[in-house]
């Protein structure tokens, strides 16, 4: 039986949900780009059974930010998802903050573990800075969701650097997420 997976590309295009930008760069787009290829990745492993929030870059999930939400965690609750990851950029006003963090709703949990493997993938692979797991059980895609769910921010659109490897390397962060996911399976 394969493992199901549900790829959230979080935020939309537009007003509604819309993410954060930064160095000529669009969170919604960055993570619409990394999870379509994490996408990709999973699909062509038969372990593997992979949803995604997003089917096309111009899609928009919701009428106001809370219906966005509920409908990316309704699709994973309903399709019975074995493990939800939530693909996002991240952003300061301070522009040499830098690096990749994974946020999960509660410590020492599957998805703790999971997020601990993701990160280290990402890091191995995009060569980026490891900002360790952290716990927000505020998040409602983590605090909603029936199955282990990670946020992963791959990076930050503020920091020159960051920003110009989700731009010129994306596959580096999907390939970071599915190697950690291979690592936390015992794959």
């Amino acid at each position: 039986m394969a493992i199901k997976i549900f790829i959230d590309q979080g935020h939309n295009p537009g007003t509604i949900n819309g993410g954060a930008s930064g160095n000529g760069l669009e969170e919604q787009s960055v993570n619409f780009v990394v999870g379509s290829m994490l996408a990709d990745l999973l699909d062509s492993d038969p372990r593997f059974a992979v949803r995604t929030s997003r089917m096309y870059p111009e899609q928009v999930l919701g009428n106001t930010t809370t219906q966005s939400l509920q409908q990316r965690v309704n699709m994973a609750n309903y399709w019975q998802a074995d493990y939800f990851i939530s693909i996002h950029a991240n952003y300061n006003t301070n522009p040499s903050i830098n690096g990749t963090e994974c946020y999960v709703f509660r410590q020492g949990s599957q998805a703790w573990y999971l997020g601990e493997d993701i990160l280290s993938g990402i890091v191995m692979s995009a060569g980026t800075r490891d900002n360790r797991v952290r716990v927000d059980p505020s998040l409602y895609v983590l605090r909603a969701t029936s199955m282990p769910a990670v946020l992963v921010e791959l990076g930050y659109l503020s920091n020159a650097q960051n920003a110009r490897k989700l731009r010129d390397n994306p596959y580096a962060f999907a390939y970071g997420i599915y190697m950690g996911l291979l690592t936390y399976l015992n794959l």
